[in-house]
């Protein structure tokens, strides 16, 4: 089974070899026929602590690192 692959942007890298990443997908309501953002926030694991708050990147699914950690920053 492929791994999922997510864009999104860094919101915290307070912790050593992990960043928060804020994901954004937008969907049609099956109702109201509209246009709806859902935010969700992932953490992910940086190896080299690259990336810093503002940055635009694509998280990978992974096998967990951490409690928390299930993805991996590819980019």
């Amino acid at each position: 089974m492929p791994k999922r692959i997510l864009q999104g942007i860094v919101t915290s890298d307070a912790n050593d070899q992990t960043v928060t990443v804020l994901v954004e997908r937008r969907f049609t309501h099956p109702v109201l026929k509209k246009t709806v953002r859902k935010t969700k926030k992932y953490r992910a694991h940086d190896e080299k602590n690259a990336f810093k708050v503002g940055d635009q990147v694509r998280i990978q699914e992974c096998a967990p690192k951490s409690k928390t950690k299930r993805w991996e920053v590819i980019a």
